[in-house]
């Protein structure tokens, strides 16, 4: 937002009632509730966002981080929608914002990934699945990220109470209870590098 009121543009910030006076609200020219504060019924509503940006006469959308950052259909319905969707397109989203098809993904062009599961495992299939990737283990919610689902297994009496936990949290922010086993790596360092490319192809 400070980047935007640098450039001469205006922000709009939509926020649910948990959300009144966070800073991203008092920073905004604008602001528009878009809900209660159960993330299901404000931040992973559609209609509520987009109808927030026909109000204050948006073009353009960021979706921020977590929430429907990570779903393609967000993308693609704000595209249709008749707004600029500043992000990936809808495809790369689709790719990279389900994990196990992000792991798949990578494994396919030979990047090295951590052992894991090659798709989200259920209850039962759990435990055999973290007997072989070897503990600990961390659960994570396959459609989602922003640390959101996540929580790390060292022992196998852990392993069904951080599923359940992981499966409530993943369907309450981001719509879908689909978890996957990783080996957690202990002081794993994050390197991190982001790509901005514009409509042209420009880097």
């Amino acid at each position: 937002m400070r980047t935007l009121r640098e450039l001469g543009l205006e922000s709009v910030a939509v926020y649910s009632d948990a959300d009144r006076d966070a800073l991203h609200v008092e920073m905004a020219d604008q602001a528009y509730r878009i809900g209660p504060p159960l993330p299901s019924d404000s931040y992973l509503s559609i209609g509520a966002i987009l109808d927030a940006a026909r109000r204050a006469r948006a073009t353009a959308i960021h979706p921020g981080y977590g929430f429907l950052a990570e779903h393609g259909h967000f993308a693609r319905a704000v595209e249709e929608s008749g707004f600029t969707f500043i992000g990936p397109p809808p495809e790369a989203i689709e790719m990279m914002g389900d994990k196990s098809a992000a792991r798949q993904a990578a494994e396919r062009v030979g990047v090295p990934i951590v052992p894991g599961t090659p798709e989200p495992v259920t209850m039962k299939r759990a435990p055999a699945e973290a007997e072989r990737i070897g503990y600990p283990v961390v659960v994570k919610a396959a459609f989602g990220g922003g640390g959101r689902g996540m929580h790390v297994v060292r022992s196998a009496d852990e392993l069904a109470p951080a599923l359940k936990r992981a499966a409530r949290e993943a369907e309450a922010y981001f719509g879908r209870p689909e978890v996957f086993l990783e080996r957690y790596i202990d002081r794993a360092h994050h390197v991190e590098a982001q790509i901005l490319v514009d409509q042209r192809g420009n880097a």
